[in-house]
């Protein structure tokens, strides 16, 4: 060791020792100490409620591995949905640097920008392999990170839930009128398709769905799927669940992290930081697809009733889909370029799927 990384050395163990010595734990130390020491620490915040079957352990799973990945040198602290901010002030959070990153989904923040459910799941989108595709090899993610530029964020695939459920009613649902007066938890796009049936969709984060279901404030509600749905508890309130959705047929949460942080970084933990993401994306659908399958026993084993929606609402929900989903085009340069390429990957995806595995279940039985 020469004498100047003595001395530096020297220098960091004093300070240290010093610090330990008066008992000092302030966060402003805690940032000099991680700064002596070449360490760096993050928050991550969520859009979930804490320990969430999937959602929410997928999230710690994220932050587990890049600081176990880095041996440390990259620590994640998550904070659940309401422990350092609340559930749809996380985007904020990230984008303030109050948090380094935050895991959740992009069509919460729609009121920022009318595209970004493009990279969560728009109705009648794509299923979670073919939004992969266009992600990583469609030009997805380059668009991705021109629009999240705009907030100083980026973002990275961070789990599927797979096809969603069309959601739980407290009564049937036999034709399209059944959906006049309704008042449904529903996000992103789908909220506006909903409105156009004639409902009147609410936005709610998961952790205030069940409380609003049971007080009347909504009489309907989607979220995610069996697995998720089960955790709830909505069977207890609204007995007729339907599926599949029409709204996310694929839906991949993200991690998004503040970009300035992130440039900082040195490569080797930016690496760690996308892979990652990347490991969970892959792990969290393969959870999902087990975990739904079990519990969907489960719920026909309480007693619930579940069905398809009928032929001629399918029909009305996909048609406005298309619509809805379309006008995003009229909000900008950016918005434009984002459904023209959306677009152009589902016409080729779906030119592929009767020979794929679409055609491939059908024969399958």
């Amino acid at each position: 060791m020469n004498r100047r990384k003595l001395l530096k050395t020297a220098a960091v163990g004093t300070f240290l020792a010093t610090a330990v010595a008066c008992g000092k734990n302030s966060e402003d130390e805690k940032k000099i100490i991680a700064k002596n020491t070449g360490k760096i620490e993050w928050k991550m915040v969520t859009t979930w409620p804490k320990n969430f079957p999937g959602l929410g352990t997928g999230a710690q799973r994220i932050a587990d591995s890049i600081t176990n990945m880095s041996e440390g040198q990259l620590t994640v602290k998550l904070y659940a949905a309401g422990e350092l901010v609340p559930a749809f002030e996380s985007f904020d959070a990230v984008r303030q640097e109050t948090a380094h990153m935050s895991h959740g989904a992009s069509y919460y923040w729609i009121n920022k920008n009318k595209s970004t459910p493009f990279f969560a799941a728009v109705p009648g989108g794509l299923t979670a392999q073919e939004h992969n595709a266009w992600i990583h090899y469609g030009g997805g993610q380059e668009l991705w990170d021109e629009l999240y530029a705009e907030f100083n964020v980026k973002g990275f695939l961070g789990g599927n839930s797979g096809v969603q459920m069309g959601g739980w009613f407290k009564n049937k649902i036999e034709a399209l009128e059944d959906f006049k007066g309704l008042k449904m938890r529903m996000p992103g796009l789908g909220a506006e398709v909903i409105n156009r049936m004639g409902a009147t969709a609410v936005a709610l984060p998961g952790g205030e769905i069940m409380p609003a279901l049971e007080s009347g404030a909504i009489d309907a509600t989607e979220w995610v799927g069996p697995w998720n749905d089960l955790a709830f508890g909505f069977y207890k309130v609204a007995n007729n669940y339907y599926g599949p959705g029409f709204h996310e047929p694929g839906t991949h949460t993200e991690c998004i992290v503040n970009k300035s942080a992130y440039e900082k970084l040195p490569k080797y933990l930016q690496n760690i930081v996308e892979h990652a993401c990347v490991s969970e994306n892959n792990k969290m659908l393969s959870e999902f697809t087990y975990a739904n399958n079990v519990a969907q026993k489960k719920l026909i084993d309480l007693g619930v009733n579940i069905n398809n929606f009928p032929a001629d609402v399918y029909k009305e929900m996909f048609k406005i889909s298309n619509e809805v989903v379309a006008e995003t085009a009229n909000a900008g340069d950016i918005n434009k370029r984002i459904y023209e390429s959306w677009s152009k990957f589902k016409k080729e995806a779906r030119e592929r799927a009767p020979f794929a595995e679409q055609g491939y279940m059908a024969r399958r039985g």
